[in-house]
């Protein structure tokens, strides 16, 4: 039997099953042109290139990564050569859903930082429960939409 004073909280479920130790380290993202979606990732909104390796053809393994940390929690910019891929990607883009979500605590600093670099908002900044939200356009074929807790 299993002493679960041994075991840590970080490893105990609801119920008391035991969990393994899973973290997110990485999420990708599709978009229709690599270079592109690279600029746009690092230098409009200031994400840092982690990782880019061949991976045959004109593919890319590439990765950008937070400024604010932690460097091993990767966003993957995936070609949507796909065609499933590249209709999700689509679908979600026409019905006005984000496909990803990225912090900030200072929304209305970083709105007015990005719409200076060009970024088109489809949604300005608005209040949604316990959090304020807005979303953009990546101009790679995504919304992006951005939120502050509180």
């Amino acid at each position: 039997m299993t002493d679960r004073r041994a075991i840590s909280d970080k490893q105990t479920a609801r119920g008391g099953a035991t969990i393994a130790g899973m973290r997110i380290k990485l999420n990708s993202i599709m978009v229709d042109d690599q270079d592109k979606a690279l600029r746009f990732y690092t230098d409009v909104l200031g994400f840092k290139k982690s990782k880019d390796v061949p991976v045959g053809g004109p593919y890319r393994w590439i990765t950008v990564v937070s400024p604010e940390g932690p460097d091993d929690l990767e966003l993957v910019l995936e070609p949507n050569a796909n065609p499933a891929g590249k209709t999700f990607q689509t679908a979600l883009f026409e019905q006005g859903i984000p496909a990803t979500a990225f912090e900030s605590s200072d929304i209305a600093g970083e709105v007015e930082r990005l719409s200076a670099r060009g970024v088109a908002f489809t949604q300005a900044p608005r209040k949604a429960g316990p959090v304020t939200l807005a979303v953009f356009s990546d101009t790679c074929g995504n919304l992006i939409q951005i939120y502050q807790p509180g």
